[in-house]
């Protein structure tokens, strides 16, 4: 059923584009409502419009805080034409029907994102009388057509004039659809601005998040599986979902879940040059250097087949030597905080290469949320920002000092692997610090440690020199620290690491059979530290 819109309300805080809207309704002969400062910009464009107070007969009061929260607004927008007690109430008190209501909010998500805003600047651009107002026009879509978005403002005119002034029940529904939408997204921000305020005092509440319009990507994780992106921008820190494409084709389902692998892993490495190459979620490569080209490189060697077709996040803006080394190597993202105008010049010759640039620099992780959705409900949990909660030494093998630096790097490493992991570092030059072997995602710790992380270390060194003895080798790995993202079960794990050659093991320490471990170390003269905090990752 078309509607004729005969009369419209229109109260906006953001007046992008009301000025032309307003003279197209009113051209078509629509009555405009207006209050405060719409009104006033329409006035003076030499727009005919009417204050909403001569319409209720009420003048705007509290500071402007009521201006149309009156029956005559509200019948006037709920107002179902086809009901004959709805047609005698509004003859009976002589109220005026409205058939369009254009209201946009007050900015509150745009005012708590200012640094140091007060609680009483927040509270005052709650808004009320909007809300209310579209929210009832949504109800009433049979009849009533209401905006909020100055997007669709062009939409709308271009239908009146082709259907004489009305409008379709399907652009009403859809319009309504997203008043419900924009109300749960602006409530869901005051209720967690005001749910942080509230936090020492540990008082509950429903956990609610609001994103941006989604954004539909190619496929999911496989081609017939439909994904979309949908952005939280009260994201505090760097986020995969805000980068902004600076080149490339558009960004996969697991193209996002690879760059937000290796944001998160890198972002440990903040403040000095460090580089994090993930493939299916696990760090394959993972590095520092004295430069970021020196970083690239070491963490590439951590595993250079693993790497193809991987996402690579750096710590630091990419010079044109990292560009350089990115020649002949495939990956599928590069994630950065800038790019040198040459570095970038040069990585654009790479047709389908993703460039990401973010939007804030790169930083230690904040705390915040982060949910995952399981059948009939979801998971929420405070993001792990940690790394140790204390240090200590169980064994008879004292921890070298000089070795702590590598082992932090390590846990580092190990907490951004799937578990059950174990994670080979190495100091490969003084302060500098890689990947030497990692084993992910393992049913057991021995298969993680033994099959995995010692192998690819082996296959590694030989690789740079394919003339390394095996002694060279369990040298260079007693050098090197194991790192296990959770506590190790059996003293079977040491067994096989001592076969291996470690000399430094790094675990949180907590299972009940912790004595048998320490003395499977103590044993073969390993030294191991606690750091007493897990960090599974599942």
């Amino acid at each position: 059923m078309n509607i004729k819109i005969q009369r419209a309300l229109l109260s906006v805080y953001d007046k992008a584009g009301i000025i032309d809207f307003a003279r197209n309704l009113s051209d078509m002969g629509v009555e405009i409502l207006s209050t405060g400062g719409t009104a006033t910009a329409i006035r003076e464009a030499g727009i005919e419009v009417k204050d909403v107070s001569d319409f209720t007969g009420f003048p705007e009061m509290l500071d402007g805080r009521v201006k149309t929260l009156t029956p005559q607004v509200h019948a006037g927008i709920l107002y179902m034409r086809d009901d004959q007690e709805h047609v005698d109430t509004m003859k009976e008190f002589e109220l005026g029907q409205i058939d369009l209501v254009c209201v946009n909010l007050y900015p509150f998500e745009e005012t708590i994102a200012k640094p140091d805003v007060s609680l009483a600047e927040a509270i005052e651009q709650i808004d009320i009388g909007g809300p209310t107002m579209i929210r009832s026009a949504a109800k009433n879509l049979r009849f009533v057509t209401v905006l909020t978005d100055p997007i669709d403002y062009s939409k709308v005119i271009e239908e009146m004039k082709n259907n004489n002034g009305s409008t379709s029940e399907k652009t009403r529904f859809i319009l309504g659809q997203k008043v419900y939408a924009r109300a749960a997204q602006y409530n869901a921000a005051i209720a967690n601005y005001l749910s942080d305020q509230v936090n020492d005092m540990n008082l509950s509440s429903p956990f609610m998040r609001s994103y941006e319009d989604g954004n539909e990507l190619r496929y999911g994780e496989n081609s017939h599986q439909k994904a979309w992106l949908y952005v939280d921008n009260d994201c505090p820190d760097a986020g995969i979902a805000q980068t902004d494409i600076l080149h490339g084709k558009p960004m996969s389902y697991n193209n996002y879940v690879d760059g937000e692998g290796a944001l998160e892993a890198v972002k440990e490495l903040a403040g000095t040059p460090g580089v994090a190459i993930v493939k299916h979620t696990n760090p394959c490569g993972y590095a520092t250097g004295s430069d970021l080209n020196e970083a690239f490189n070491a963490a590439w060697s951590g595993d250079p087949i693993s790497a193809f077709g991987s996402v690579v996040a750096f710590t630091e803006k990419i010079d044109i030597n990292v560009a350089k080394s990115l020649e002949g190597r495939f990956v599928e993202a590069v994630i950065a905080p800038g790019y040198d105008d040459d570095a970038f010049k040069f990585l654009v010759k790479k047709k389908n290469l993703r460039i990401l640039k973010l939007n804030k620099p790169v930083s230690k992780p904040v705390d915040k949320k982060m949910i995952k959705q399981i059948t009939g409900g979801m998971l929420v949990q405070e993001i792990d920002t940690q790394l140790i909660e204390s240090w200590s030494i169980p064994t008879k093998t004292p921890f070298s000092e000089s070795k702590k630096e590598l082992a932090l790097f390590g846990i580092a490493a190990a907490k951004h692997t799937k578990s059950n992991a174990i994670v080979l570092v190495q100091e490969y030059k003084e302060g500098q610090f890689r990947v030497l072997g990692m084993g992910a995602g393992q049913p057991n710790r021995v298969d993680a440690l033994k099959k995995l992380s010692v192998s690819k270390a082996i296959e590694n060194l030989t690789k740079e020199n394919p003339n390394i003895s095996d002694n060279e080798i369990k040298e260079i790995i007693g050098e090197c620290v194991f790192v296990s993202e959770a506590f190790f079960p059996f003293a079977d794990s040491i067994d096989a690491a001592n076969e291996m050659g470690a000399k430094y093991l790094v675990q949180p320490g907590g299972s009940i059979r912790d004595d048998e471990v320490i003395e499977a170390c103590n044993k073969f003269g390993i030294s191991m530290a606690f750091i007493n905090m897990r960090h599974f990752k599942h």
